[in-house]
C-alpha cells in the first residue's frame, strides 16, 4: 500500500466562504495546490530543480467534492502516490476535517517533470523514480 503523507494543514477562514455559506471552490484548489508542492518535493526538490531550469508542471486535476466545508473548519490534506510514469507522476489528495476525520474532497492529479528552457517534458531520473517507488511501497 502506498505511503500516505500529510501535505497541508490549515483552517477554512470566513472569507474563504461564498454566498452559500460554504468554502468556495477556489480555496479547495489553493489548498490542493499547496499540498502538491509539498508532495512532489518528496520526489524531486523544488530548489534542486530550479537550479537545473526544471520544475513540475501540472497537466490534470480532477476534484470531487464530498461534504461541504463551513468557516472555522480545521482541515488536513493527506496525499499518496498512485503511479510513476516515464515523465510524469500521478497522485491523490484527500482533504478531511482534522477533528472529525470527515472526508470533504479528493483531488487526483498528474504532473510532469518540465524543462523550463526547452518548454517540454523530461524523463524522471533514476533517483526520482527510486523515491517514487519508495512512496508507492509505503
Amino acid at each position: 500500500m502506498a505511503k500516505v503523507v500529510e501535505t497541508w494543514r490549515g483552517v477554512a477562514y470566513p472569507w474563504f466562504c461564498d454566498s452559500l455559506g460554504h468554502m468556495n471552490t477556489q480555496f479547495y484548489q489553493m489548498m490542493f495546490d499547496g499540498a502538491t508542492f509539498h508532495f512532489l518535493s518528496l520526489i524531486a526538490s523544488y530548489n534542486a530543480l530550479a537550479g537545473q531550469q526544471r520544475s513540475w508542471a501540472d497537466v490534470r486535476y480532477t476534484t470531487e467534492y464530498k461534504h461541504e466545508i463551513r468557516a472555522g473548519a480545521l482541515l488536513i490534506v493527506r496525499s499518496h502516490l498512485v503511479r510513476v510514469g516515464t515523465k510524469s507522476v500521478e497522485f491523490m489528495h484527500a482533504m478531511s476535517n482534522a477533528e472529525t476525520d470527515a472526508l470533504h474532497a479528493t483531488c487526483s492529479g498528474v504532473s510532469v517533470l518540465f524543462d523550463l528552457a526547452a518548454r517540454k517534458a523530461l524523463a524522471l531520473d533514476e533517483a526520482m523514480r527510486a523515491r517514487g517507488a519508495a512512496l508507492l511501497e509505503g
